[in-house]
């Protein structure tokens, strides 16, 4: 998506479109493409949006990810077209995984802040696409009234506007059915000659109050009863929360979003701003922060309730540590994983965590269970926990790799579009292959230092009863 300077024609922007259609129609993997200007959310001459089609998946040179490089060089390279979005989001930049609100009460002080800030955020590292709703005011005719003639002459405001929209932006008369059988308006307006210049626009006849001797309404030139002059008239005015407001967005290219947010929020605090003015991020950095938290809330959660079970399931409120020890061993696989295959910690990574935590543990039950009956038989509790670890390898490395092979399309990203979810199914296989490692040796250990604790907590209180039966 890109748009041309405020006051370009719909020629100039078709003119810039076939350029870039024809360049971008070069990049390998490209079938076919088609441009819309002043269409969807993206409304205005100016504006354009390019949409390419590419060859299967399987036959591409380069993927999406890896096309908006070239795709943005060659739009880069269009004198007078400024690059929106490339490969993301939808025409007004909603998407936009960077997104900054400056709000205050005057628009000529927001732009001011605007421009001061830009410089700093179009130079962080992996940055791209930056843009504002702060945009040059559209070239416009002021018709200043002088109310005094006009009132000599019984003309009023709305006289004037109503012939001016009339012969400017024409009135549909009728409608013409074309030889294609479709119908088309037929507006009435000025020629285009007629309305080129202020002087065309001065000469505009006006029917004024007064009559003429011989009866007909007199009429009256446009420039004796009013003032014309160039001027410029802002394109959108913006408010969010009952205040006037400024949105930048941009993208992140290279970088993760949630690292060039965190750099975004750093520039934004060496801005000093004058009072009643502040900035608001959203995007991703936003829902990143509001999903942390949610998935923190669902891990406390979690946890507390595998407790709570376990507890109640092993009659016990220590031997529930030794199993539990196990989710945060499986953390780190999730992060070499992650680290391994390039992605980054996003939501479907943190699903994934909280779908290993009922994953992780039943390694660990199934320990923890045959070495409580094995010593309920009599057997010594090391051989009971080395009996456990032989006779339980066997289902724990089963449904391990039944889970790790059922996750391997995922984690890869063999399907279309799967690269959004493919974090979710690495940091299922990093969590499940370091947590079996790790769980067959460390939460036995951790099985015999509770049960020595229970022990001596059982003999210091036994000892206390002795000494008090005896006082």
């Amino acid at each position: 998506r890109f748009y041309t300077p405020e006051g370009s024609s719909l020629a100039l922007t078709q003119q810039k479109s076939n350029l870039l259609e024809s360049a971008l129609r070069q990049l390998p993997g490209v079938t076919d493409s088609y441009t819309t200007i002043n269409s969807g959310l993206a409304q205005g001459k100016n504006y354009a949006t390019i949409v390419l089609r590419l060859v299967p998946r399987a036959q591409r040179p380069m993927s999406v990810d890896q096309m908006r490089a070239p795709v943005r060089a060659i739009m880069g390279r269009v004198p007078g077209v400024t690059v929106t979005d490339v490969g993301g989001g939808d025409a007004v930049g909603a998407g936009k995984p960077i997104q900054v609100s400056l709000q205050g009460p005057d628009s000529r002080e927001l732009n001011r802040i605007v421009g001061e800030v830009l410089p700093s955020i179009q130079s962080i590292p992996g940055i791209v696409d930056v843009d504002t709703s702060s945009k040059p005011g559209k070239p416009s005719i002021d018709v200043a009234l002088q109310r005094i003639e006009a009132a000599d002459q019984g003309v009023g405001l709305a006289q004037i506007a109503s012939n001016l929209r009339t012969l400017l932006a024409g009135d549909v008369a009728t409608t013409w059915r074309g030889p294609d059988d479709e119908n088309y308006d037929v507006r009435v307006r000025l020629a285009q000659g007629a309305r080129n210049s202020l002087n065309d626009l001065g000469r505009i006849p006006i029917t004024t109050g007064l009559l003429e001797a011989d009866g007909s309404p007199r009429t009256v030139s446009l420039r004796n009863i009013a003032s014309l002059r160039e001027s410029s008239a802002p394109t959108q005015i913006n408010r969010k929360d009952l205040v006037r407001e400024v949105a930048i967005t941009a993208g992140a290219d290279g970088v993760p979003p949630g690292t060039v947010g965190l750099a975004v929020q750093e520039a934004l605090k060496q801005v000093a701003l004058p009072p009643g003015y502040r900035f608001v991020t959203g995007g991703s950095t936003k829902d990143m922060v509001e999903s942390a938290g949610y998935a923190a809330q669902a891990l406390m959660l979690a946890v507390i309730f595998i407790y709570m079970i376990l507890a109640s399931q092993f009659g016990s409120f220590l031997q529930p540590v030794a199993i539990m020890m196990s989710l945060p061993l499986s953390l780190i696989g999730v992060v070499l994983a992650l680290l391994y295959f390039g992605s980054t910690l996003n939501m479907f990574s943190m699903i994934g965590f909280i779908m290993l935590m009922g994953l992780v543990t039943k390694n660990a039950i199934l320990l923890i269970d045959f070495a409580n009956q094995a010593r309920a038989q009599g057997m010594e509790r090391g051989q009971a926990l080395l009996r456990a670890a032989e006779i339980r390898l066997r289902p724990i490395l089963m449904t391990t790799l039944a889970m790790i092979f059922g996750m391997a399309p995922l984690a890869f990203g063999l399907g279309a579009g799967s690269e959004q979810r493919a974090p979710m199914g690495q940091a299922v296989i990093g969590g499940l292959i370091a947590s079996t490692i790790l769980t067959l040796l460390v939460v036995p250990v951790l099985y015999a230092l509770l049960d020595d604790l229970k022990q001596r907590l059982s003999g210091s209180k036994r000892t206390q009863a002795t000494d008090k039966g005896l006082q």
